[in-house]
């Protein structure tokens, strides 16, 4: 059964139906309304949000086959139909090269890439307050879902500005795919400036970011089309690599690092069964053992806090961001807060103290959980500042550049999105 196919029968709108009642004829404005099947869009926002919860799940166990692999064990078994015509890393090579895994070509493809019949490409104006909330709309409801559909992100316009338009950002590199017949938004993908050091190369590429497809569109092979677009765009300005990250593996991480957690509002967490804490202990316990100090060791510590000596020297910097998610179908909580470490810059060897302030101010800003990943020099702290030791990975991933592996402690970067 077809995604399509199953969304009718769910909203009642099969035409095996229609021939039992003969229809009314239709009165005031609805008269000059084309007769046949409503937009299923329309139809499924319409309908309660536990409902959608139940049409999404059946969708994807009907629809979307095999989840994506997420160990490399279960990568080597999977086949990649669209990753092995790209120039990536393979995920049984083992570098020891480093530059472009081929040279970028004289002319650049000028006419954007073909989808499929009733879409069409738009390029997305995030000045414009009605364009940012279709796009908050789109991957609120479609970008990422936990396993158990409880919780759902919550995309602020504010945020998406922040982290889609940095310094030497472009419209073109914003890209959008709408329904021809009512110019819905049912697809994005992004490209932001980032100029790294891999290994001892420094090189001007992007960071793709927030690719998304309405769920109702995941098997129309939308994806390929999109990244090969974006590819296209960035190919335009002269740039031939691009980072992203994915909690899948694809061909082939360049790293694949820990996320971290470290509850805030522990009783909160407990209550809507927030994945990172234990089941088994009890909530007084919990409360014992993530108990925070009441007071920041540095007054002066705001967000970004650079820390200064009495002759006005910045010694220390700590930094966070924040995102938001939507509680689903629950009786008292309807979001949850996370903090999320950006960079950490300490004199001394190991920054505890200062790590353990930036939990404290995000406390008191009202975050419910603190994550990080083990990269940079963040082991040093993340124990003794009991972040759990979860089994999610976030892999990092290299467009069009070979190089050896590296290890999580020397990735130096976090990239938002």
């Amino acid at each position: 059964m077809t995604d399509s196919g199953l969304l009718d029968k769910k909203l009642g709108v099969e035409d095996g139906g229609a021939g039992r009642k003969s229809k009314k004829k239709p009165k005031g404005e609805d008269a000059w309304r084309p007769l046949g099947p409503r937009d299923p869009f329309a139809m499924l926002d319409a309908l309660p949000e536990k409902k959608q919860q139940e049409i999404q799940k059946a969708l994807h166990l009907f629809a979307l086959g095999p989840s994506p692999p997420r160990s490399l064990q279960e990568a080597e078994r999977h086949t990649y139909r669209f990753w092995d015509t790209q120039p990536v890393r393979r995920l049984k090579d083992n570098a020891t090269s480093h530059g472009p895994i081929v040279e970028s070509e004289a002319g650049v493809r000028k006419d954007p890439y073909s989808l499929p019949q009733g879409f069409f490409w738009d390029t997305l104006d995030l000045n414009s307050s009605s364009v940012l909330r279709e796009l908050c709309a789109l991957l609120n409801d479609n970008y990422t879902e936990d396993d158990d559909n409880t919780f759902r992100h919550d995309f602020s316009p504010e945020y998406l500005q922040w982290t889609l338009q940095p310094p030497n950002w472009l419209t073109q590199w914003h890209c959008g795919v709408r329904v021809s017949a009512n110019k819905k938004l049912v697809g994005f993908i992004a490209a932001a400036p980032a100029h790294l050091r891999v290994y001892e190369t420094l090189r001007q590429m992007v960071h793709v970011k927030f690719l998304c497809v309405h769920k109702k569109l995941r098997l129309k092979r939308m994806t390929p089309v999109l990244i090969r677009e974006v590819t296209r765009r960035v190919n335009q300005q002269g740039l031939c690599q691009a980072v992203y990250t994915a909690g899948v593996v694809l061909p082939a991480p360049l790293s694949s690092c820990r996320i971290r957690e470290r509850p805030l509002n522990v009783q909160k967490l407990m209550e809507v069964n927030y994945p990172g804490l234990k089941p088994d202990v009890s909530l007084q316990r919990a409360l014992r053992f993530n108990r925070l100090p009441e007071v920041r060791k540095r007054c002066h510590l705001e967000t970004p806090p650079p820390i200064q000596d009495d002759d006005g020297k910045v010694t220390d910097m700590v930094s966070f961001y924040g995102t938001a998610f939507r509680v689903l179908n629950h009786p008292i909580h309807t979001d949850l807060r996370a903090a999320h470490l950006l960079c950490a810059v300490s004199s001394v060897p190991e920054p505890t103290d200062l790590i353990e302030d930036a939990l404290v101010l995000a406390r008191a800003k009202g975050f419910d959980v603190f994550t990080a990943l083990n990269v940079m020099g963040n082991t040093t702290f993340l124990t003794k500042l009991k972040f759990s030791d979860s089994e999610i990975s976030l892999h990092y991933y290299l467009y069009n550049w070979q190089c050896p592996d590296i290890s999580p402690d020397k990735v130096g970067i976090v990239l938002p999105s």
